[in-house]
């Protein structure tokens, strides 16, 4: 088994397999240490929306280049990128006030966007309620990815014409600098050295080096997601459908002029605000609709908190709200799941560095779909210098 490298990343998820494809393209030999079969957290369990629409400034420009890296790797290789856009639907005077704010900054920002009218939004989104709908605000750039495909089609592109090594069942638990490289050790007994390591997953961060991770400001997140049954086949719902709770959401948002007014007049006592609820649509590759989703936070060390059940009322209320935005052919469900993801208080995403070539990189929460490729650029640039 090869076992020295340039770099091994731990944790193969969407921000670690990025992480190592950029190395990869600096014509580096790369490693990727993956504790499960395959990656099976976050990354397979969220939308699959890459939408620098949602983001504030900085993180729109990291899911701008995203958006470039996701284009010129479909080109490539299948990894089920849909260039389908995005739009956010305004369902009264206060959203479209932001929609019509956020096209402005985005304007100044030289990232394309439309402001839709309502009866441009009814024709363009089929069983789009008129009862709902005030006006849209469309991003013709934005994708969206198969979640639980995407990071498995990557991977395969990358280890078949670039050389990567995977190695899967690899649950790595010891790690430190010794004569100047970094040893890697992993419960099945195997040693990788290499010059330098990132850490992308939480749990292995948490074994490694509990002190420090105790010390982080990491807190987790349970969001839950429903799919129907496979629509008709003549029914078509294009990209990614964000509503009226998104604006009043999403960080993009944070930056108009308007929104800390509308913000400060919302009622805190209501469901969507006790859970984190904002709906979502998106068509899925077999013609099935997944809609969601919730959010619950916990402080990492009280993550059983959050428990291992889906939460059927709050499902309920997902379903019931959605159904005041769009009228789907049917609304019969055949799955229902809940994904946990890490993010930071207090920070973008938890970065810390010991000894020069060990690298904690992990708890990009939200973003990771839309901002780890172009963050994971940004990143291994620094890394590497």
């Amino acid at each position: 088994m090869e076992n020295e490298f340039d770099l091994i990343v731990i944790g193969g998820g969407v921000l670690g397999t990025f992480h190592a494809y950029h190395a990869l393209e600096k014509g580096l030999k790369v490693a990727i240490l993956e504790k499960d079969k395959a990656p099976q957290s976050a990354t397979t369990r969220n939308f699959g929306q890459v939408v620098p629409s949602g983001m504030d400034t900085k993180w729109q420009n990291y899911g701008r280049e995203s958006l470039k890296i996701y284009k010129q790797l479909q080109e490539r290789f299948d990894i089920t990128a849909r260039q389908n856009g995005s739009v956010y639907f305004a369902s009264n005077e206060e959203e479209m006030t932001l929609i019509e704010e956020l096209y402005q900054i985005n304007k100044n920002n030289g990232y394309q966007s439309v402001l839709l009218t309502k009866e441009e939004c009814l024709a363009k989104y089929s069983g789009l309620r008129s009862d709902y709908v005030k006006a849209g605000l469309f991003f013709p750039e934005e994708i969206t990815v198969e979640p639980r495909t995407m990071i498995h089609r990557l991977q395969a592109y990358l280890i078949q014409e670039k050389n990567l090594k995977l190695f899967t069942y690899h649950q790595v638990n010891h790690c430190a600098v010794q004569n100047g490289k970094v040893e890697v050790q992993t419960s099945l007994g195997n040693i990788f050295k290499a010059q330098h390591v990132i850490i992308c997953n939480g749990s292995e961060f948490k074994t490694l080096y509990p002190e420090l991770f105790e010390q982080s400001d990491l807190e987790v997140t349970k969001l839950q997601m429903l799919q129907t049954v496979p629509q008709p086949s003549e029914y078509v719902l294009p990209g990614s459908i964000l509503t009226g709770l998104s604006i009043r959401r999403y960080e993009s948002f944070y930056e108009c002029p308007s929104f800390k007014e509308i913000k400060a007049k919302e009622n805190a006592d209501t469901p969507e605000k006790k859970w984190g609820v904002h709906i979502l649509f998106k068509q899925a590759a077999d013609g099935s609709v997944i809609i969601g989703d919730s959010h619950e936070y916990a402080d990492v060390k009280d993550i059983d908190d959050l428990g291992y059940d889906i939460r059927e009322d709050i499902n309920a209320f997902m379903l019931t709200e959605a159904r005041k935005i769009v009228d789907l052919p049917t609304y019969e469900i055949q799955r229902q799941w809940f994904g946990i993801y890490s993010q930071c208080k207090n920070h973008d995403v938890f970065e810390h560095t010991i000894d020069g070539q060990i690298h904690i990189v992990t708890g990009i929460g939200g973003k990771g779909m839309t901002g780890s490729a172009g963050y994971s650029k940004e990143n291994i640039n620094r890394i590497l210098m």
